[in-house]
């Protein structure tokens, strides 16, 4: 533990100027006293550091002094490439190894270009969950990120979906993670096929021996998106008649899916003369449909099933006797 910190504490001084002991404190996580220890440790090992007196005084290395301790283990290479999401290296195990890589590579820059990782962290930032969310890591993450790094089997217990919430084991291949709107799923195979599991729901996952062998051919980005398409679709169990005003039309892919209502708006025929069509569009159900349609308004008129028109007659009569 202390041979890392004292690594880590030279890659610091090696990628800035000079560092107060409370800043150094502040990175490894320690008392200003061990910083102190650790820099006497490395003078009497060899390493130049010298401390600066006084209130504007710090730790500098001195005589150009350059560690050859820059390269990345591989953890570090995988973490570094995923730097630009700190939430998920965090909720994955990995923000230590990000950190080591991100030193490493900072220390092994010209001076001129240390400053480059601060200006792209103050430019950019990638906020993977969704508003009004307060996402929870999953308890089993770091074990199923372990897996997925190592190429390592495992044997998984999972909750499946619907009110019964039968419990499963199976044997998976874990080929990658994914983090949709601030949950995360697992691409794994079993058998001969790839599937889906969203980790939240597996209560056990044990490591297997030995590694297996993956499928080169295998595209997660291209994977992940078939399958959430197809998600998306199975969603839509029914369909429903309205008319649009060219407002709504614009609104109505914001209202439910959005690739079936493009689709259903390019199968349309065209608008009439006050500008509105009629729309085949196929929703989640009559509920779903209700609760996201009802946002269009006047925009929108129900003209099938005549279920759902009433719902829509009732909640205008509602709303034109609450402002009347």
């Amino acid at each position: 533990m202390r041979a890392a910190r004292l690594i880590k504490m030279v890659l610091l001084l090696q990628s800035r100027p000079t560092m107060t002991a409370a800043e150094l404190a502040r990175e490894l996580e320690v008392s200003e006293r061990t910083v102190t220890r650790d820099a006497q440790a490395l003078s009497e090992a060899g390493v130049p550091v010298y401390a600066d007196r006084g209130r504007a005084g710090g730790y500098r290395l001195i005589g150009g002094y350059r560690t050859r301790l820059t390269g990345l283990a591989r953890n570090e290479a995988e973490a570094l490439f995923l730097s630009g999401l700190p939430s998920a290296l965090r909720e994955m195990g990995l923000d230590d190894a990000a950190s080591a890589a991100r030193l490493k590579v900072s220390a092994a820059l010209l001076p001129s270009l240390r400053d480059a990782s601060d200006s792209a962290t103050q430019r950019f930032h990638l906020d993977a969950p969704g508003w009004y969310q307060e996402p929870a890591t999953p308890e089993l993450l770091p074990a199923v990120a372990e897996a997925v790094w190592d190429d390592r089997p495992v044997r998984a217990r999972y909750r499946r979906g619907g009110r019964d919430g039968t419990e499963v084991e199976r044997e998976l291949a874990p080929y990658g993670l994914v983090l949709k709107a601030g949950v995360w799923y697992l691409c794994a195979r079993v058998a001969d096929d790839f599937r889906v599991y969203r980790i939240d729901r597996f209560t056990g996952v044990d490591l297997a021996d030995g590694h297996f062998e993956r499928d080169e051919g295998f595209d997660l980005p291209g994977f992940w998106a078939e399958r959430a398409a197809q998600f998306a679709r199975s969603l839509l169990h029914t369909e429903v008649t309205v008319r649009v005003s060219r407002a709504g039309a614009r609104q109505l892919a914001y209202a439910g899916d959005r690739a079936a209502a493009q689709e259903a708006l390019a199968a349309a025929g065209p608008p009439d003369t006050d500008g509105w069509r009629t729309v085949t569009l196929p929703v989640e159900s009559l509920d779903v449909a209700y609760d996201q349609l009802l946002a269009l308004g006047p925009e929108l008129e129900i003209l099938e099933p005549p279920g759902l028109r009433d719902r829509f007659t009732e909640a205008a009569e509602r709303l034109r006797d609450l402002y009347r």
